[in-house]
């Protein structure tokens, strides 16, 4: 066959297997040695039946994405699919570790699949902005049911075996799992089994091809998350051709949405955000081959919000967490919302309900920073000032045990200043989290000066392992997220002062697919946090001040920018601070006017971009890809879009600089004047694609 698919024979059963590490993903290469392979089963009399498996920790995990946006290689996934389908020996796919993507289309070809019970199956393209291309909308609901189908299909999530069986998707759960597969086969071929074709069996789709509202309802509910996106709104319209389309018909327009959406923007953003995500994991500036420290045992110095998600997120990961606090009562209340957090997640069936109890068993409550002596790794997560931070690692480096690292959870910070006052400054990074902490994917850490390799490296690890996505960042006032989303917070509140309304500005940012505008945004996390914090800097902000002076500080007192009925949650504009708004105006005697959508969006957006070319310029993230990666994972920015400096190139760097200078002195902000490197690379014609492959201080 080929060095990537090899064929055993055990007497009558052939067995073929695919090898090709890490995760079998079919390349042109695997294609072929299966192509090849079958067609030698099906013309060898001796063969009676076909397994068809995997070597290695997983079966074909999908497609070879770095075959996207190159010429085809023959044969194609679809034609190998035909190749098993009309294969006259019964094909068993023998499935272990995770059957994605791809990997799922060929064993929905198969006859018979059967999997091992860790097994998870799943149709993922949608989250790359594509529908599977090689018939999977159509197989997979002829297996489980159009409700089902569209589901797995629209979201994209995996399927446990359990679930699968269940459904029909496998015939069995099997140990092994290749001799549970070949035994199958045996059995299949003793009991004279019929070969199952999934494309000529529509005995699922009966029900919904009486009842249309069974696929619609289904569909709209796999939809409901999925605002202004291309790609979930294709698959659905795809599943629902099995109950209407002929299936060779259906599979053509399967295979033209599939080419359409992969040419598109969406798509393109959205395989740039997986490739970044993973780009952003590597460091340089650290030498080849650097070990992680083992991390064994976490401290958390701090119960509340913060401190309660960050101890979660390792709980979870199965890694125990002493979770430390100042007084009894801060503990008692800290452990307790964890507790109520864990026991309204077994309630809905997030996990399993005795899953409350070990991941508690993995969280001990102390009072103390002596506490810390046991931990490997030490993040703080108390108030957010110079003072208390530098008081609390002045006494950890007292009480935490050699090599043990020390991390901030500092959002704004300066990391060189905190780690001055330890005798271990090689030990001192940031791990920032995004609240809620146990929810939010990004964690971004920050490199000090004299951070050792071995801890950036061991803090980019643990990121990983507690699944998180972790950007190395350099140091400066707020880093890359919150840096460029004080950019913003100047635009947003300047446009209040021209003549905007809150409930304009989010309704902008909220259309581009951000999911909530910077006010609504402030109700939310609380206007009092900001207002304590400009007061400690000397800082006046004069609506936003004013509302907290009216003690209006958001959802929790039940008006902030908006207002809240009822304990709802859902802002209503509220002419209170409209007139607020009007008064202060006149008050500085400011003229309002009337300011278009267009202006906010560019005004919103824009002023970010540039703060991101400043954040390249200095060294503060190594790659446009990393500020990306921060963007789409902390804050929100639509993957679909692929993050602020992917979406700059999309819509050309220099009409982002012209704009931006206008605004400039259109607004008199000096502020907005294009940053020197998206100048320089806009009168080049270049992108921020085109950046810096050079080394930084910060990745």
């Amino acid at each position: 066959m080929s060095e990537v698919v090899k064929v055993e024979r055990h007497d009558a059963i052939a067995i073929i297997k695919v090898n090709n590490p890490p995760v079998n993903a079919l390349s042109a290469a695997v294609r072929q040695g299966i192509a090849a392979a079958i067609k030698d089963v099906s013309a060898d009399a001796g063969v009676q039946g076909v397994v068809l498996a995997c070597e290695g920790r997983t079966f074909v995990a999908g497609a070879d994405i770095t075959e996207f946006g190159k010429p085809p290689q023959s044969p194609g996934l679809s034609e190998v699919i035909a190749l098993i389908e009309n294969c006259p020996k019964p094909v068993v796919a023998s499935i272990h570790g995770t059957a994605l993507g791809g990997g799922l289309e060929l064993a929905l070809g198969c006859h018979f699949r059967v999997a091992n019970k860790e097994a998870r199956m799943g149709l993922p393209e949608v989250k790359l902005g594509l529908l599977p291309g090689a018939g999977g909308t159509q197989r997979l609901p002829r297996a489980v049911g159009p409700e089902l189908g569209v589901k797995m299909v629209v979201t994209g999530d995996p399927i446990g075996a359990a679930e699968a069986l269940k459904n029909g998707l496998i015939e069995e759960i099997v140990e092994g799992p290749d001799a549970g597969a070949e035994a199958f086969i045996r059995k299949a071929i003793a009991e004279k089994r019929p070969l199952r074709k999934l494309r000529d069996d529509d005995s699922k789709l009966a029900a919904a091809r009486a009842d249309r509202k069974i696929f619609t309802d289904a569909a709209a509910a796999a939809n409901k998350r999925n605002r202004g996106m291309d790609a979930p709104l294709a698959c659905a319209e795809a599943v629902s051709w099995t109950l209407d389309v002929p299936f060779d018909e259906a599979l053509k327009k399967e295979r033209e949405t599939f080419l359409r959406l992969v040419a598109g923007d969406q798509s393109k953003a959205q395989r740039y955000a997986f490739f970044a995500e993973r780009e952003a994991a590597k460091i340089s500036g650290v030498p080849e081959g650097t070990k992680a420290r083992p991390v064994n045992q976490v401290a958390v110095l701090g119960a509340g919000t913060m401190g309660g998600g960050i101890a979660m997120s390792f709980v979870n990961a199965g890694i125990p967490v002493t979770i430390i606090e100042t007084g009894e009562e801060p503990l008692k209340r800290g452990l307790g919302i964890i507790r109520k957090n864990y026991e309204a997640t077994a309630a809905r069936g997030g996990m399993p309900a005795d899953a409350v109890e070990k991941r508690m068993a993995l969280l001990t409550g102390k009072v103390g920073l002596e506490n810390v002596k046991d931990a490997d790794l030490i993040i703080e997560a108390v108030f957010e000032t110079m003072a208390v931070k530098k008081e609390v690692f002045t006494a950890l480096d007292k009480y935490a045990k050699p090599g043990a690292i020390l991390a901030s959870n500092t959002s704004y910070l300066n990391i060189n200043e905190i780690g001055s006052v330890t005798k271990r400054p090689q030990d001192v990074l940031g791990m920032h989290f995004f609240s809620p902490a146990n929810v939010m994917k990004l964690c971004e850490i920050v490199r000090a000066e004299k951070t050792a390799p071995d801890a950036l490296t061991t803090a980019v690890n643990i990121s990983k392992k507690i699944a998180k996505v972790p950007a190395v960042v350099g140091v400066c006032d707020g880093f890359v997220g919150n840096r460029m989303l004080a950019a913003r917070s100047k635009q947003s509140e300047k446009l209040l002062f021209e003549g905007a309304l809150p409930q304009q500005v989010d309704a902008v940012v909220t259309k581009f697919g951000i999911p909530m505008g910077p006010f609504a945004m402030g109700d939310l996390a609380g206007l009092d946090i900001g207002w304590r914090s400009r007061k400690d800097r000397g800082i006046k902000s004069e609506i936003a001040d004013a509302l907290c002076e009216a003690g209006r500080f958001g959802q929790k007192t039940g008006k902030g920018y908006y207002k809240y009925e009822g304990g709802s949650r859902s802002p209503l504009p509220d002419p209170d601070v409209e007139k607020l708004i009007i008064d202060t105006c006149a008050r500085l005697g400011l003229k309002r006017r009337e300011i278009s959508d267009d202006e906010i969006h560019e005004r919103m957006i824009y002023p970010m971009i540039n703060e991101g070319a400043r954040i390249l310029e200095e060294g503060i993230a190594a790659r446009p890809s990393d500020i990306d990666v921060v963007w789409l994972y902390g804050y929100g920015f639509p993957v679909y879009r692929g993050g602020p400096m992917f979406y700059a190139d999309l819509v050309g760097l220099k009409h982002i600089a012209d704009r931006l200078s206008y605004y400039a002195k259109a607004v008199n902000d000096p502020s907005l004047e294009p940053a020197p490197l998206l100048k320089k690379l806009a009168a080049e014609g270049k992108t921020f694609a085109s950046f810096g492959k050079t080394e930084s201080k910060a990745a």
